[in-house]
């Protein structure tokens, strides 16, 4: 199988080279990386110099940030190849994800998706926020795949509108078109956690909105959207020591639930969304 894989990279200078170098030394198997394509969107610090340094890949540049889903669009354009792989300029594949995700794209499968792992940040409370986070994130995945991070898919589409949530609505897309959706946890994929509270409200508040918005334009309910299915999946995973970390982590997603869907009453997008700086830190 051949395949290009994509990195939608703003100002990731500090973890560009790293996120790259682990795509290169991944463990293919029967799977053939025709092209490496990072679309660097608006950055104005070292990232597009660390690119072109690296060789072995491609660097598409524009010259201001216009959204991820425009980043996309050029990825799209500019692959060659009919199987497309996805990838966070701040993330760490595992040596075998891509042969892992790639492996489930046969018969009338459409997309696959990893399971994302965080990293640690050294706060006690954060790293229980992301763990917790990305825990349910693949307990409600086993049931019904949820996408982010990182993902295989067939070319289905030529081009993604303006959209706050973009692996969700490649999933969507495939989707309308009968394709299956599949999740395969032994692609892990390593994640960077925000470090802050605002980052992490920043984020789950676009992530909300974003959702709202294809569920109404779409008729698509993203896994995680439903209120009850999130939390019995937390009922059935909690531990009794967990449970004062737990009311907070609570509190806070609701939050910023509550100013998502504030945002999405408002017709407020987040296409081009304000940036979680403390992801872009560094490993």
């Amino acid at each position: 199988m051949h395949i290009s894989v994509g990195v939608m990279a703003h100002n990731e200078g500090r973890n560009i080279r790293k996120a790259i170098d682990s795509i290169l030394q991944q463990e293919l198997g029967n799977i053939v990386i025709d092209e490496i394509i990072v679309v660097s969107s608006g950055s104005t610090d070292n990232t597009n110099r660390i690119v072109k340094s690296i060789g072995k890949v491609r660097l598409i540049t524009q010259k201001k940030r216009e959204g991820k889903a425009s980043a996309i669009n050029l990825f799209l354009k500019n692959a060659k190849t009919r199987v497309l792989v996805m990838i966070s300029a701040d993330t760490l594949p595992e040596k075998n994800a891509i042969r892992e995700l790639c492996s489930l794209i046969k018969g009338n499968t459409g997309i696959v998706a990893a399971r994302p792992v965080p990293m640690k940040t050294g706060s006690r409370f954060m790293d229980y926020l992301a763990s917790l986070e990305w825990r349910l994130h693949h307990l409600v995945s086993v049931n019904k795949p949820k996408f982010g991070e990182m993902i295989a898919f067939r070319r289905e589409f030529d081009r993604l509108p303006m959209t706050a949530v973009d692996e969700e609505y490649i999933a969507m897309l495939i989707h309308k078109r009968n394709l299956v959706l599949k999740y395969n946890p032994k692609a892990v994929v390593y994640v960077r956690a925000v470090t802050t509270i605002r980052d992490f409200v920043l984020q789950r508040r676009r992530i909300y909105a974003g959702h709202l918005k294809i569920k109404s334009e779409n008729n698509y309910e993203v896994p995680t959207l439903s209120n009850s299915r999130v939390c019995w999946t937390l009922a059935r995973s909690l531990e009794l020591g967990d449970i004062p970390l737990v009311f907070l982590a609570v509190s806070l997603e609701a939050f910023a639930r509550m100013l998502g869907l504030m945002d999405f009453i408002a017709g407020k997008g987040h296409s081009v969304w304000k940036i979680a700086k403390s992801t872009k830190e560094g490993y």
